[in-house]
């Protein structure tokens, strides 16, 4: 099998990937069923940093039986796996039928990679999202080769019907919507701790799997060959281990890469803040004022949108390069205690805690929408709002009224957790460019030859970014200009790249 230039910074991709082709494919689609939703719950912060409130199927019959209590098995017999109903299946490959059809990257790496198998041998552990999107990963690498068990990282993200279609097909998932947290860590050393079953790579978002392998099975922990992450509190956790020399394998950065930060947060923002929005409280944004905490790739995906509608848009920064393109962007520039009176909605995207205070709640006006579209739900202080003198008044799934004692209301989305996975849901196109890095830096990592990476954490490679980037151009019918060899002279650059040296910003 072909493998990269020892040389990691010059990524020389495999026949597979080099003869790549765009080949449209055909899927047929179904009728989708809408089911409850579930209202969420408290629980520590190491489960709850995102979740999702898309509506899962539910059976009419479905009782509150624990599946940790239920004996399930599949159509083959197989009992290896813990989901809310393993007869919801059908519905869920028809989610993940339709995921497909908006991941043109996945289903052309593994249509065009499966006959190599460029992860035979792998036995990947999974902690991330359980959705349509992530199935189709999933499914990727098990078609590459790789033998996989998997977990969610969140108590929410987990569409049940989904859980259901792999466990089915023979992926041993242990995830269901509404774990409790012990629920949560007992999924997790399901998939970690089974006789026989040495897991060599890793595939975390939030680095809570690789806590616990680390701190439970340090033994089994050096043996990794692999960790890859795509979180920033995940990476965050890395880089402690990194430094205090704790970190015995190398890992891969994604959430840093060009595809994650540009794509994921900026376009996937600017188009799911209306949603989450619009689903949530049915509101009009044109004339509405608000203001943007924060002025980063989300911030300016959330500006973009809400400017777009009309809405007039104040940004709080404590960058003075951000807030300067805020500034040439077109928004005015403000202490959140400037305008915190006269706004209609607040939006967090910081990654900071306590943006939003107390204090700064007491002040809104009525009827002021807060809502967090940043990392995680420490930038809304919530917490200051559990006090016995304030009314909780649940209206809808993630939407709570606030009631102040003289009768004054906020309307909390998501109990401060992030908009758009708690209350609409992602685009799946830019989930393929997420999950198509992920998975070539699984193989990547898999199959590097000794030596050339250290006991570290590392960035993608730039010509893995660029690749990635181009197995979705097809989808547009986009037609790449090539460079002469007069021209890739000149500039001092291969034809084929990396077009960009690795400081460049985007």
């Amino acid at each position: 099998m072909e493998k990269w230039d020892s040389n990691a910074s010059a990524f020389n991709m495999p026949e597979w990937m080099i003869q790549f082709a765009d080949q449209k494919q055909e899927f047929n689609k179904r009728p989708t069923k809408i089911g409850r939703r579930s209202l969420s719950r408290s629980i520590s912060q190491s489960s709850t940093d995102s979740y999702s409130s898309a509506a899962s199927y539910t059976d009419s019959s479905d009782d509150e039986t624990s599946p940790r209590d239920k004996q399930q098995k599949n159509s083959k017999g197989s009992s290896d796996f813990c989901v809310k109903n393993i007869k919801q299946a059908e519905f869920g490959r028809r989610e993940i039928e339709i995921a497909e059809q908006e991941m043109p990257a996945l289903m052309a790496l593994r249509k065009r990679a499966q006959g190599e198998k460029p992860l035979s041998g792998a036995k990947i552990v999974g902690c991330t999202h359980i959705t349509a999107q992530t199935a189709v990963l999933m499914e990727t690498l098990g078609a590459l080769g790789a033998q996989c068990r998997w977990a969610a990282c969140n108590i929410y993200s987990t569409l049940n019907e989904v859980a259901a279609a792999l466990a089915e097909s023979g992926f041993p998932v242990f995830a269901w919507k509404g774990e409790s947290e012990d629920d949560f860590w007992w999924c997790i050393d399901r998939c970690v701790n089974v006789e026989g079953w040495q897991p060599n790579m890793i595939l975390d978002d939030g680095g809570d799997l690789t806590h616990w392998i680390y701190k439970k099975y340090p033994n089994m922990f050096k043996k990794i060959k692999g960790i890859v992450e795509e979180s920033v509190t995940g990476v965050h956790r890395l880089y402690q281990l990194s430094k205090a020399g704790k970190l015995c394998v190398p890992a891969m950065n994604v959430n840093d890469s060009v595809t994650k930060q540009k794509f994921d947060n900026l376009y996937c923002c600017r188009e799911s803040i209306l949603d989450g929005l619009k689903r949530t409280t049915d509101m009009m944004f044109g004339g509405k004022q608000v203001v943007v905490c924060g002025y980063g790739e989300v911030g300016k995906g959330c500006c973009a949108a809400l400017k777009a509608m009309g809405s007039i848009v104040y940004v709080t920064e404590i960058d003075p390069i951000c807030a300067l393109q805020a500034c040439m962007d077109g928004f005015r520039l403000v202490k959140l205690n400037e305008v915190i009176r006269q706004v209609d909605i607040v939006i967090t995207c910081t990654g900071n805690k306590n943006v939003v205070t107390r204090e700064h709640l007491d002040r809104m006006k009525n009827s002021c929408i807060v809502c967090n579209m940043g990392h995680s739900n420490t930038e809304i202080d919530v917490a200051s709002l559990r006090t016995p003198e304030l009314t909780w008044e649940r209206v809808r799934s993630q939407v709570d009224h606030v009631i102040w004692p003289d009768g004054k209301r906020i309307v909390l989305l998501a109990e401060g957790r992030l908009l758009n996975l708690s209350c609409s849901t992602v685009p799946t196109f830019v989930l393929s460019i997420t999950a198509t890095t992920q998975a070539l830096a699984l193989i990547e990592l898999y199959n590097a030859p000794e030596g050339r990476y250290k006991q570290d954490v590392y960035l993608l490679p730039k010509k893995m970014d660029e690749y990635v980037a181009s197995l979705h151009l097809p989808t547009f019918d986009a037609h790449l200009t090539e460079l002469t060899d007069e021209q890739a002279k000149y500039l001092g650059l291969n034809k084929n790249g990396p077009f960009k040296p690795n400081y460049y910003r985007y």
